[in-house]
Parts: structure tokens; sequence; C-alpha cells
């Protein structure tokens, strides 16, 4: 029950996120800067930990976990890069809008989201602590992608209802990814793998796409400040935890 109640705080999050990119344009970047603090904060105190006792206790291989870790660094460099749902390059072609291309990019988020619930599901199967920390992870990256996802119809010269729909469905996705979580059961050799390949996608998430964005048109020792109040914020947080 409480993987489902968290995966609700990202529906917030994510919702808010999209608000704030309709409001609060000129201040975005804050947000992304400690967002991504908070991102390395996860992967480096916390599942990274895991890993290492995942490995002393379980006898899992460290090569296949790094193999992992990499995959899902590229993984989700490689889709992002496929379906163009970077938007911070956006006045490179700012001359060529198409709504349908903000309703797939919008749609790829979605079901990106909807791996962030099963991540949040899956992290409660290691532990009540790797899934706290996996859901304080994705709450906070998801405030990025409702942002994305209204910048992206929006950009695309899409109707402020129909971005507001999708927005929706953006945060209802990782609800509907932590609920698909209690149907299946991940073997426990697999667990370590899992966490790999998860803090590959934080690692991308945040070092290639959210700081870049935080960085491209407002860079500034505010930002660069916030970042490192995230990690600080996280690494004091699972002290305590």
């Amino acid at each position: 029950m409480i993987p489902i109640l968290l995966a609700l705080a990202t529906f917030v999050s994510t919702g808010l996120g999209g608000l704030f990119c309709i409001r609060e344009k000129n201040r975005l970047h804050l947000v992304m800067g400690f967002t991504a603090g908070v991102l390395l904060g996860v992967v480096s105190f916390d599942i990274f930990p895991e890993i290492i006792q995942q490995v002393k206790e379980g006898g899992a291989d460290p090569t296949a976990v790094m193999i992992a870790l990499v995959v899902g660094f590229l993984l989700f460099h490689i889709v992002e890069k496929v379906i163009v749902i970077h938007h911070a390059h956006e006045s490179d072609y700012a001359d060529h809008f198409h709504p349908q291309v903000g309703v797939f990019s919008a749609l790829a988020l979605a079901g990106h989201s909807f791996m962030d619930g099963i991540g949040i599901g899956l992290g409660f199967q290691v532990s009540p602590k790797v899934g706290v920390f996996m859901a304080v992870a994705v709450i906070a990256h998801d405030f990025t992608d409702g942002m994305n996802t209204v910048a992206l119809m929006l950009a695309h010269k899409n109707t402020l209802r129909r971005t507001r729909w999708f927005l929706l469905l953006d945060a209802v996705a990782p609800i509907l990814g932590a609920l698909s979580t209690l149907l299946y059961h991940l073997p426990d050799r697999w667990l370590a793998l899992y966490l790999g390949f998860f803090a590959g996608f934080l690692l991308y998430i945040g070092a290639s796409d959210i700081l870049p964005q935080a960085h491209s048109k407002h860079s500034s020792w505010k930002t660069m400040a916030l970042t490192v109040t995230g990690v600080l914020f996280i690494f004091v947080v699972t002290r305590f935890i």
C-alpha cells in the first residue's frame, strides 16, 4: 500500500511541475538544479550502498550489475534521442511546429513515467528503505517531467486544453506502474541488476538531461548551490533512515 501512496505523490509532483512551467518560466532552472542534486544523492548514498550490500551478502556479480547500470544509462539516452524528447534545443528548429510531434513526445514521457512507478514498486521489493528513496528520486524528477510535457506540447502549438489532458496522463502513469508491481515479484537474484539498471537511468536523467537544462539559459551560482544542496539533503536524510 505504501508504494501506491508514494506513487500518488508523483501525481502531485508531475501536476505541479506542469503548472509551474505554465506560470513560472523564469525560475525553472532553480528547481531543476536542486532536482539534479537529489538524483545524484539518491544514486550515491542509497542505491550504490544497497548494491554493495547485495554483492556482499547475496553473491551478486558486480560486473553484471555495472553492465546493467551502463545499459540503463544508454537505453534511456538512445530512446530519448530517437524520439526527440529533449526540448533544450527547440530553438534549433523553432520554425517547424507540428502538434503531433508534441503529442508523440508527451506519450513517450508518459511511458517513461510508467517505468518510474515500476521503479518505486520494485524498490520496495528490495527493502522499504530503498523503496522510499526510489520514490524520493522519482517524485523529484517527475516535477521536471510535468514541465517537459507542458513545454513540448505548447512548443508544438497544441492547445492548452489538450496539454492539460496529456499532463494528467503523465501524472497518472507512475500510479499505474506502481500498481503493476503488485502482480509479480522480482526474483532475488535479479534485484541487484535492477538496482544497477535504475541507477544508470537516474544518473542519465540527472547528469545528461536535467542539469544541462538547468544551466542552458540561466547558469548561475544559485543553480550550482542548489545542486549541491540537493546532494547534501539526501546525504543527511539517508543518515537517519
